[in-house]
């Protein structure tokens, strides 16, 4: 893959208005622990099969040149940024605007449509950030989804 794709890809992702983990500072600054959340075991045990169409991997794929090591960096970069963003997705919050930019730009970049959609709504004040979190939890179940089914990929061989 060429590196200049690599690094915007990485760059686009890394970006986050926060600095030294200053949401994790706060009370409630904790990720959502989404196992605990969801009570059946269907719900861990996933494959492509699982995937709702949150994200279009497909996009994801082409604009990585099907390079699975880039996809998935992208994937685990935006996962880690998800665990940051969450708890910034509340009125309350001082940053949620900058959250849920960043959460658009993101999205987009990994294919994640609706979750980039329901964000703009949001900056427009047109969706709830209950809307936003939603998206993004689903968002989520699907990298999951994927990044499972490619583990079983590699284990096929």
């Amino acid at each position: 893959m060429d590196p200049l794709i690599k690094s915007q890809l990485l760059y686009q992702l890394s970006y986050t208005p926060i600095r030294d983990s200053e949401a994790l500072k706060r009370p409630g600054g904790e990720a959502r622990n989404i196992r605990n959340e969801f009570e059946s075991a269907r719900t861990f045990s996933m494959a492509r099969r699982d995937i709702s169409g949150a994200v279009d991997f497909a996009y994801l794929e082409g604009f990585a040149m099907g390079d699975a090591t880039v996809i998935e960096e992208v994937l685990a970069l935006f996962r880690e940024q998800a665990a940051l963003w969450t708890p910034m997705l509340d009125p309350g919050h001082p940053g949620w605007r900058d959250a849920v930019h960043t959460v658009k730009g993101a999205a987009r970049g990994v294919g994640a449509n609706a979750l980039g959609e329901v964000c703009q709504r949001a900056e427009d004040g047109q969706a709830s950030l209950d809307e936003v979190k939603t998206a993004l939890d689903q968002a989520l179940l699907d990298i999951a989804a994927y990044v499972h089914e490619q583990a079983l990929r590699s284990l096929k061989g």
